[in-house]
This record gives C-alpha cells, structure tokens and sequence, in this order.
C-alpha cells in the first residue's frame, strides 16, 4: 500500500490506546527484517533512517541519501500501513533532499544547535514539508548518551517552553525528555511520569520517546495513557544484528567457498542471520507495545 501519513498513524495509535515503533535501519538488511515482521504480524509500522548517522563526522564523506531513500520503493509493496522517516537531522538541505526522495516524515535535531538557531531550523523545515504534506517532530530538551556512562546528565523537558515551541513552530509531535537516555547498551533507565503529566498538560501534540532500548518497558502503558503514541528503536536492533553476524562468522575459515557466507541468502549466509536477528527483535518490540494487528483505524 502507498506511505501512510504518520499524523494517521500516531493518531490511531492514540484512540486504540497504543504506541508504534520507529525502527531504525542502516542497510538493506535491516530495512527488510522490520518490513517482514509488520507484515508478519499485521501491523503498522516507521521505518527510516539516521540523517545524522548519514553525514557523521567520522565517515570519510556524508553517504548518499538516494541510497538509502530508494529502498522506500518497496514499501508500496507493503501489506501494511507504513511511514518513511528521516531521523534526526539538524542538516536542512538534507531534509530537503529526504523530502524530494520521498521520506514523508522527518525528526529535525537539535543536539548541536542553541534553542533560538533550533527554533528558526524548525520553522523553516515545517514551512517546506508541510507545503508537500510531510510530517514533522521537533524536540525540547536533551537526552543523555548511555555510552558516556552513568554520570552523564540530560535536561528535562519543560513543559511551559515545549508548549511554546509547538505553537511557534506548528510542529506535528514532540520528542520529549523524562529521564530516557540514547544509546543505552546495558540496562533500564527510570522515567520522571511527574515531568510527563506537566508535558501532557501543556502540549497537545503526539508525544515521542527516543533511546527506546533503555526504557522500561514495565512504564509503557502509563506514558502511552499519558500521550505517548511513538517509540525509537536502534541501538537493541544492532546488538541482536551484530551478534547474529557474529555467531554465524564464525564458522568461516579460508579458503572456504565465501559465497555460501555472503549473499547466496541460505543457511550460512550471514546477512540472512542478521536479517532473521533483527526481525525478531522489531516483532518482539511490536507485541511488547500492544499493536500487533492494528490494520484498521480504532
């Protein structure tokens, strides 16, 4: 079926008091495994991927967004509602590009910016993707880096100021920050539910949770009740993709036939393993969230 709007998507979501995954993916690959499990379990779902990643500093040149934009093609094949999303860029021509190569939803960052040159970006990305229907989320607040240790602090949002930020900019949904941490590879974070209802009191928009892998999962049905209707997904789908990759590594040993090994797609194939790897977990996170099976508007 053609692209969903995500603002269809996150509102039914919130009438059949549920919440949808955003999926990360990085290669063909992984952009497979989370099609496959939505189909397989009848549900809707985000795919897209990392603009930040795309263009990070330590890639020797920013990566083709064409590349990575073209594998939306097969979503029209989809038996499934599905949403395209450019995550996380704070880069304009990039979104610009992302929105004339078909992503129809895009998360504009704000990690690097001050909250006035944010402000601005986002205004300016909400005048063009909303011209061409295209689906936008900001955020207030930061998330601390899970990798950096446990010291490391984030800010909380505040309510008063999310609230404002929406009405200026017209943003589609908030990406908010109650104590989840990006990138956390081990372990639960808490959540401040306190800090969410004053959010929920102000802002009237979808709200979204980022560094989904650390987030209780024993919180979820309270912050979705609480306006919740999106969660990220990145870091747990490449700890179960590495670790399938490695498991089915080690096996190979020159001068063995390597073709059995990559891109023959049977038993061996580690790509295949990675693919299965990553499917599981998506349909795992897809069960955990209470929408398996959510084709029909609630």
């Amino acid at each position: 079926m053609p692209l969903v709007p995500m603002s269809q998507m996150l509102s039914d979501a919130k009438r059949g008091g549920y919440a949808v995954c955003y999926c990360e993916s990085w290669n063909l690959e992984s952009f497979q495994a989370v099609m496959e499990a939505a189909e397989e379990l009848k549900s809707p779902i985000i795919v897209g991927f990392n603009g930040g990643f795309l263009m990070h500093e330590s890639r020797s040149k920013p990566e083709t967004l064409a590349f990575y934009a073209g594998m939306g093609l097969a979503i029209g094949e989809s038996t499934v509602p599905v949403s395209f999303l450019l995550n996380e860029s704070d880069d304009f021509d990039q979104i610009q590009k992302g929105l004339e190569l078909g992503f129809n939803a895009v998360m504009v960052e704000s990690h690097y910016l001050s909250y006035e040159d944010y402000r601005a970006l986002v205004k300016r990305v909400v005048a063009l993707a909303h011209a061409r229907g295209v689906f936008v989320e900001g955020q207030i607040g930061e998330l601390p880096n899970g990798w950096e240790g446990p010291h490391e602090e984030g800010i909380l949002t505040e309510p008063r100021l999310a609230r404002s930020f929406v009405e200026e900019t017209g943003v589609d949904a908030l990406s908010v920050s109650i104590g989840n941490v990006h990138i956390l590879t081990k372990g639960k974070s808490p959540v401040n539910i306190e800090t969410l209802q004053r959010i929920q009191a102000e802002v009237k928009v979808p709200l979204v949770i980022h560094g989904g892998t650390g987030f209780p999962a024993e919180s979820a049905g309270e912050v979705i009740r609480l306006g919740v209707t999106k969660f990220n997904f990145g870091t747990a789908l490449k700890q179960a993709y590495l670790a399938a990759i490695a498991k089915s590594l080690a096996a190979y040993r020159m001068p063995m036939n390597p073709h059995f090994f990559l891109g023959m797609g049977g038993e061996q194939d580690i790509l295949v393993a990675g693919r299965e790897a990553v499917k599981n977990k998506t349909k795992e996170l897809i069960l955990q969230y209470g929408y398996a099976g959510k084709l029909v508007r609630a």
